[in-house]
């Protein structure tokens, strides 16, 4: 059985593992067992994500870019290329994003002063609030799903899975 130490109740995983071993007993299956549970926490997690957003009027996209302008600190302005860069997307997919946001009066976009070829993207103080609410409302749901886990333990899910983005990535 996978999770010898502290297998307090099976999951779908196991019954999967199970399977596989039972039909293939020569392969190792234990990232299957890490990875299968990861994925299913992840699924899990992002659920709750989108109802804390969708409660809040925002979309995933929506949510990311007022974030990466929040925590910029003041006065919550980045350009456009800075913007992708962080968020990791193009610049075409970051355009659609700022019509939306400033249609929606969360930011607003001015020629930026020291390159006329470029603007600036501000986020408005509706933005402001929005984003406040949203990210204290988004914490607590996070601190909420990690709740049945001790803080050690937290510490060391977090070493661990550090490694294994190093490992992935």
């Amino acid at each position: 059985m996978t999770g010898e130490a502290g297998a307090e109740h099976r999951d779908a995983i196991d019954a999967i593992i199970e399977q596989w071993r039972r039909e293939r007993p020569d392969l190792d299956l234990s990232a299957m067992d890490v990875l299968g549970r990861l994925a299913m926490v992840t699924r899990a997690v992002e659920g709750r994500v989108e109802d804390v957003l969708t409660r809040h009027g925002l979309g995933r996209g929506e949510f990311d870019v007022l974030a990466a302008l929040r925590r910029s600190g003041s006065p919550y302005t980045l350009i456009p290329s800075e913007l992708s860069a962080t968020l990791m997307m193009s610049r075409a997919g970051m355009t659609s994003r700022l019509d939306r946001l400033e249609a929606a009066g969360l930011v607003s976009r001015s020629l930026d002063q020291a390159d006329r070829r470029s603007f600036r993207v501000t986020l408005t103080d509706e933005g402001r609030e929005i984003i406040d609410s949203t990210l204290t409302d988004h914490a607590a749901t996070l601190k909420r799903l990690v709740s049945g886990l001790a803080p050690e333990d937290v510490a060391t899910m977090t070493r661990i899975l550090r490694t294994l983005l190093d490992t992935v990535a």
